[in-house]
């Protein structure tokens, strides 16, 4: 007798992995190769399902050389490419001098072979390759600071920006030098898959999920003397009175100095503005209270002087994408599991 009993409705399939497919090619650098695998690779959904699967490709399939003293066996040649979803350029040595050649025909042939929907991804000085194929003229891009000035008389139709440690245009996307490469491929993970994914990723590579600043923090500068005045002091004076409002003025006055030198000399130290730093350490003290207390979202505010709800809400959306609540409970189911 055929059963009569109602078939629960199957449930839909869950989709495909994203493919990320990196493009190691002759003389990559071993650690920003890995860093997509890193962190791309570990990004789950609830149910422990991966969410990206990760290919590693060449121009051929073989072995690569890598600008240390070994090399590496990569199964897939540049057909790979089709197959990507985000397409990966991790930089390399190029030539003699680094320089010789960003865009060999070889490497046109393989770019050519990315899907018009695909996003395509720079770190560090792999900029130069996209800029060399044209997918950067008119569009914002970023590279390593140290390479920021000859990149623009290289290539003057990029709108060149080194303070920042990576820019998003939509489909194309560049990360400044070395590590990060580590914070795009986090954002990335936030816009496909929000901030709970990304967090938990960043945590499990105990990485923070987003750094503070931009290059101008790392860019080389003299070192003041001993001697010189410092805006240390001062830094630590605010932080203990984050729930206060801090004007410049008042910063200066502890500091001894004009409202003009104070600014300049805490940027020379700091790398970003006194007003930018106080945001983020703002930032900062309301994220850990949303952690480690029960206090309300008001009273959080107010301990981290943003004075009302509205405004912490503005500041944390920017930062975490997220709303102080939805931090809270967040934060906490991930310490839960």
């Amino acid at each position: 007798m055929p059963d009569s009993t109602p078939s629960s409705p199957s449930e839909p399939p869950a989709a495909a992995p994203h493919r990320v497919v990196v493009l190691a090619l002759d003389g990559v650098y071993p650690f920003e190769m890995s860093i997509p695998f890193r962190i791309f690779g570990t990004a789950e959904d609830r149910e422990g399902r991966p969410l990206y699967e990760v290919v590693t490709c060449g121009l051929d399939s073989g072995p690569v050389r890598t600008s240390s003293d070994f090399s590496i066996s990569l199964e897939h040649g540049r057909e790979a490419v089709a197959t990507a979803g985000t397409l990966v350029v991790p930089p390399f040595t190029c030539g003699p001098d680094g320089r010789e050649e960003w865009l060999s025909d070889e490497l046109a042939d393989a770019l050519a072979l990315l899907p018009p929907d695909a996003r395509i991804v720079s770190i560090c000085s792999a900029s130069y390759v996209l800029a060399a194929a044209g997918l950067l003229d008119g569009r914002p891009a970023t590279t390593h600071w140290n390479e920021a000035d000859d990149f623009q008389r290289t290539f003057p139709r990029v709108k060149v920006d080194a303070n920042v440690l990576f820019i998003d245009d939509g489909r194309v996307l560049t990360a400044a030098g070395v590590a990060a490469g580590v914070d795009l491929c986090l954002h990335l993970l936030r816009r496909d898959h929000g901030s709970e994914v990304a967090n938990r990723v960043a945590r499990l590579c105990v990485v923070p999920p987003w750094r503070e600043g931009g290059q101008a923090q790392y860019i080389e500068r003299p070192v003041p003397e001993p001697t010189d005045t410092t805006t240390a002091a001062t830094r630590a004076w605010a932080l203990e009175r984050l729930d206060r409002p801090l004007p410049l003025a008042e910063l200066a006055a502890h500091a001894r100095m004009s409202v003009r030198t104070f600014c300049r000399r805490f940027r020379d130290e700091v790398g970003v503005p006194p007003g930018q730093w106080l945001v983020q350490q703002r930032v900062k003290h309301a994220l850990r209270l949303l952690e480690t207390t029960d206090l309300s979202v008001d009273r959080v505010a107010a301990e981290s002087g943003f004075g009302t709800a509205v405004s912490m809400r503005q500041h944390l959306a920017s930062v975490v994408g997220v709303s102080p609540t939805a931090y809270r409970h967040t934060f906490r189911a991930l310490a839960r599991a």
